[in-house]
């Protein structure tokens, strides 16, 4: 993964203080070691002050030629507006995007979209995080290969687009290692593996995936 650094302002004495605090959260946040990220250049023209992360979910040496693979990855995005924004009911707003390969079987279970927005409803609950004004897609799309491709298996990619507005602290910044923490937690939801041991512990009623068959032929 390419690693951007962005910068947070023309000058450090530019970055309002609560947009600052909650960026070197993000980057102090101590995540599971299946977890791989970066910074990544943000989007210009959401809000005055932003910073991007993108994470993928790596098994060592899961491929067929002993590579890593992939299992998930996605995109998180930390918006500020320190005038506050009517939509967002708050001055900061995360927007994040999750995906993953599924086995067909799984793709065709028609409460995929439901479980899939629990699962990160769940997974921000679990790391008991304040938020609110949450919003978001599920989406699927099945794949079929013919011809020179007829060999690969069918495949059925799952995405997850939400964004929701932290609730600030005190101190005017939000807990943004416990946000980027349960993103992580749904990032590693949709690649199927199991719940992590960190504290708090995920209560219940996040439905987990089947662990996979393992890496499909390219």
């Amino acid at each position: 993964m390419a690693a951007a650094h962005e910068h947070l302002a023309d000058s450090a004495d530019e970055t309002p203080i609560p947009f600052r605090q909650a960026v070197e959260a993000l980057r102090a946040a101590r995540l599971r070691p299946e977890i791989e990220i970066d910074p990544t250049p943000a989007p210009k023209r959401l809000a005055p002050f932003a910073y991007a992360l993108e994470a993928a979910v790596v098994e060592p040496g899961a491929g067929p030629d002993g590579e890593d693979v992939d299992l998930a990855d996605g995109r998180l995005v930390l918006l500020y507006n320190p005038a506050g924004d009517d939509a967002w009911q708050g001055t900061f707003r995360v927007v994040t995007l999750a995906r993953a390969e599924l086995e067909p079987e799984m793709g065709a279970d028609p409460l995929l979209p439901e479980v899939s927005w629990s699962w990160l409803t769940g997974a921000l609950e679990a790391r008991e995080v304040e938020y609110g004004e949450p919003s978001g897609t599920v989406t699927r799309a099945a794949s079929h290969y013919f011809g020179g491709l007829a060999a690969r298996e069918p495949a059925t990619q799952i995405e997850i687009r939400a964004s929701w507005t932290p609730a600030e602290g005190p101190d005017g910044a939000p807990d943004m290692a416990a946000h980027l923490a349960a993103w992580c937690d749904l990032l590693c939801q949709v690649a199927g593996l199991p719940p992590a041991t960190l504290d708090p512990v995920p209560r219940g009623g996040v439905v987990a995936l089947p662990q996979r068959r393992g890496p499909k032929p390219h």
